[in-house]
């Protein structure tokens, strides 16, 4: 069996990363996730690896670099620029909304609080992770 391409976590907060990989386990997606803790260190990871995600999952609100400066240089790279995002912020704002759609996202999504509801809405974004899975 092909071994599936990682999936790609752009994200500060420890506990929603611990909490995204609680949601991966619970959903039994077996995707590899790796975690950058910023935009930059993502536009690192990605321009350091051979083999690209199938998906990134993106936070808006990050120090360094916020996600919205990283979709403008992810879709300035020749190499990079179809990989499909996900945003998945704290961030209801119409502005990020529309910005993270000016810049192609697959979809927006608001975290949930409550552990259930994140569950399901990382149960959505796996939907449109396997569908980049294919090389």
């Amino acid at each position: 069996m092909k071994e599936m391409r990682p999936v790609l976590l752009v994200e500060d907060d420890f506990v929603d990363q611990m909490t995204v990989k609680r949601a991966f386990k619970e959903l039994k997606i077996t995707n590899r996730l790796d975690i950058a803790g910023n935009g930059l260190e993502a536009l690192d990871l990605l321009r350091g690896h051979a083999e690209l995600p199938c998906g990134i999952i993106l936070d808006l609100n990050m120090p360094k670099m916020t996600g919205i400066e990283f979709l403008e240089e992810l879709r300035k790279d020749e190499k990079l620029r179809s990989l499909p995002v996900i945003v998945f912020t704290t961030s209801n704002e119409d502005r990020g909304r529309s910005d993270s759609y000016r810049l192609n996202v697959a979809l927006y999504k608001v975290k949930p609080c409550d552990f259930s509801q994140f569950v399901e809405a990382m149960r959505t974004i796996s939907f449109f992770l396997k569908l980049n899975e294919e090389p």
